[in-house]
Protein backbone atom coordinates (compact mmCIF):
# COMPACT_ATOMS: atom_id res chain seq x y z
CA UNK A 1 0.00 0.00 0.00
CA UNK A 2 1.83 3.48 -1.04
CA UNK A 3 1.11 7.05 0.88
CA UNK A 4 -1.72 7.89 -1.63
CA UNK A 5 -3.63 4.65 -0.91
CA UNK A 6 -3.21 4.82 2.99
CA UNK A 7 -4.69 8.39 3.04
CA UNK A 8 -7.33 7.61 1.26
CA UNK A 9 -8.21 4.77 3.11
CA UNK A 10 -10.90 4.44 5.94
CA UNK A 11 -9.54 5.71 9.15
CA UNK A 12 -10.63 3.66 12.25
CA UNK A 13 -12.80 5.49 15.15
CA UNK A 14 -10.64 6.24 17.47
CA UNK A 15 -7.93 7.27 15.13
CA UNK A 16 -10.51 10.12 13.70
CA UNK A 17 -10.65 11.31 17.64
CA UNK A 18 -7.40 11.14 18.05
CA UNK A 19 -6.25 13.57 14.52
CA UNK A 20 -9.41 16.43 15.66
CA UNK A 21 -7.40 16.20 19.14
CA UNK A 22 -4.05 16.84 17.46
CA UNK A 23 -5.57 19.51 15.68
CA UNK A 24 -7.07 21.23 18.61
CA UNK A 25 -3.88 21.09 20.59
CA UNK A 26 -1.78 22.48 17.54
CA UNK A 27 -4.39 25.30 17.40
CA UNK A 28 -4.56 26.26 20.74
CA UNK A 29 -0.36 26.04 21.00
CA UNK A 30 -0.54 28.70 17.58
CA UNK A 31 -2.77 31.02 19.20
CA UNK A 32 -1.03 31.19 22.70
CA UNK A 33 2.42 31.58 20.45
CA UNK A 34 1.20 34.35 18.44
CA UNK A 35 -0.72 35.78 21.42
CA UNK A 36 -0.18 39.91 21.40
CA UNK A 37 0.79 40.29 25.28
CA UNK A 38 4.10 38.69 26.53
CA UNK A 39 3.88 35.86 27.97
CA UNK A 40 6.31 33.62 30.69
CA UNK A 41 8.55 31.95 28.91
CA UNK A 42 7.51 28.82 30.37
CA UNK A 43 4.63 29.19 28.59
CA UNK A 44 6.20 30.37 24.94
CA UNK A 45 8.19 26.44 25.43
CA UNK A 46 5.39 24.19 26.63
CA UNK A 47 2.98 26.07 23.68
CA UNK A 48 5.76 24.70 21.50
CA UNK A 49 6.07 21.41 22.48
CA UNK A 50 2.16 21.22 22.55
CA UNK A 51 2.39 22.69 18.64
CA UNK A 52 4.94 19.82 17.46
CA UNK A 53 2.89 16.83 19.68
CA UNK A 54 -0.64 18.04 18.33
CA UNK A 55 1.27 18.12 14.77
CA UNK A 56 2.69 14.80 15.61
CA UNK A 57 -0.32 13.31 16.72
CA UNK A 58 -2.73 14.47 13.69
CA UNK A 59 -0.38 13.05 11.22
CA UNK A 60 0.09 9.80 12.64
CA UNK A 61 -3.73 8.78 12.82
CA UNK A 62 -4.00 10.38 9.43
CA UNK A 63 -2.14 7.48 8.25
CA UNK A 64 -3.70 4.69 10.60
CA UNK A 65 -5.77 2.95 8.10
CA UNK A 66 -8.98 -0.18 9.13
CA UNK A 67 -7.76 -3.80 8.45
CA UNK A 68 -8.76 -5.52 5.44
CA UNK A 69 -10.69 -8.19 7.50
CA UNK A 70 -12.17 -5.50 9.75
CA UNK A 71 -13.93 -3.38 6.97
CA UNK A 72 -15.74 -7.27 6.01
CA UNK A 73 -16.80 -7.49 9.52
CA UNK A 74 -18.29 -4.11 10.00
CA UNK A 75 -19.78 -4.13 6.65
CA UNK A 76 -21.80 -7.48 7.46
CA UNK A 77 -22.89 -6.16 10.60
CA UNK A 78 -20.35 -8.10 13.09
CA UNK A 79 -21.80 -11.23 12.17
Amino acid sequence: MNIIQRLKAPTPKFFKVLRTVGLALAAASGALLVAPIALPAAVITAAGYLAVAGSVATAVSQTAVTKESDQEEDDDGGT
